[in-house]
């Protein structure tokens, strides 16, 4: 599933792509997927097909297409504070994202059949906290994965304000998944082929609404033929943030926020901005249209008038790179972490205060 856009050089094309495909509609979406390397979640060796617009998959370690995940973001209609519950969670990537918009005092919880998978995912998770910059431009919610089969979650398990579920569900577990969700709360999951967005309205009231035609492997169910049952999945307790936490949390906040009206932002979107317009053009270029005549699928020539204008704007480009030097990009400075080692406290708080990174 995916190749609904072009294939990006790096995490930024990517995105870049997904956003004038309408894939990725909103900035707090668009945010999210830019501080998380989709690269970082590939194993070494390949990471060249990172930036595709295609499903990866290796052994356990799975993750969906881009354009996927971005429909998914965008249905669940996330804000901050509010509990998440990710079935099949996989590499720990959507859960990632997520954790970035409900913010510090969200709930971030994840269910996953294979060991290995969540071993993979508590790894991503570490790196990111460690040394992801993107850990210090946003308050986290830090997900918690547990190992079991999403089919066998306990019943007295509390209700979630947003659920995705990663794999096909079939149309009798349906209820089944309605029943972990809140009222007014949302569900995105495949079922009969179609990734559908379902409300919860009422005590036992829904609306649903179909998002995208999808094909996913289904929800792998447990065999009960030896007559044993399967164990329970327990999801992770509410637990309640201790003082000394808040405290951090609120420090980082205040010394964000001044840090922000010191170094407001300024080259990133503008950067972004004019590296999107270049690829454009590019893009058009190398863009076939196709049309079916019986059961043949014919080329169409592009229009003259476009491929004189793109000739033109590739000519100015070339213009450019002679004329011009390519100056090196700056490396992006953590303010952020720059203020809190300024700060006259002792250097224990201070690594307190950055999480132990080291970077």
């Amino acid at each position: 599933m995916g190749g609904a856009v072009s294939a990006g050089e790096d995490n930024d094309d990517l995105i870049d792509n997904l956003k004038e495909a309408q894939y990725i509609r909103t900035d707090r979406v668009e945010q999210a997927f830019r501080a998380i390397d989709r690269g970082d979640y590939y194993l070494d060796g390949y990471r060249d097909n990172a930036y595709k617009d295609l499903a990866w998959k290796h052994g356990n370690i799975h993750l969906s297409a881009p354009c996927i995940y971005s429909e998914v973001m965008e249905a669940l209609k996330l804000q901050q504070g509010l509990s998440f519950l990710n079935l099949g969670s996989g590499t720990g990537y959507l859960s990632t994202m997520v954790g970035l918009i409900i913010g510090p005092f969200g709930v971030n919880h994840g269910v996953e059949l294979h060991k290995d998978v969540v071993e993979y995912a508590k790894e991503r998770l570490d790196d990111f906290i460690k040394n992801s910059d993107s850990f210090d431009r946003f308050e986290f919610c830090e997900p918690h994965f547990v190992v079991g089969n999403c089919l066998e979650i306990s019943s007295d398990s509390h209700q979630y304000d947003r659920i995705y579920c990663g794999a096909g569900v079939q149309k009798d577990h349906e209820n089944y998944m309605k029943i972990l969700l809140k009222v007014g709360g949302i569900l995105v999951m495949p079922i009969e082929d179609q990734l559908t967005q379902i409300t919860r309205t009422g005590q036992s009231s829904w609306e649903s609404k179909n998002i995208l035609a999808v094909s996913f492997a289904p929800l792998v169910q447990q065999s009960r033929t030896d007559g044993c049952k399967p164990e329970a999945v327990v999801l992770p307790a509410l637990s309640v943030r201790s003082l000394q936490d808040l405290a951090r949390i609120y420090i980082r906040r205040t010394l964000r926020n001044l840090t922000n009206e010191e170094h407001p932002a300024r080259n990133n979107t503008q950067r972004s901005s004019q590296k999107r317009k270049r690829r454009r053009c590019r893009r058009r270029r190398r863009i076939n249209t196709y049309v079916f005549v019986g059961n043949q699928l014919i080329p169409q020539p592009m229009d003259s008038e476009e491929d004189e204008c793109i000739e033109e704007e590739s000519k100015e480009e070339e213009q450019e790179k002679d004329t011009e030097p390519v100056k090196p990009e700056e490396p992006r400075v953590n303010h952020l972490r720059d203020k809190i080692l300024s700060l006259p406290l002792p250097e224990s708080l201070k690594a307190y205060l950055l999480y132990y990174r080291e970077k």
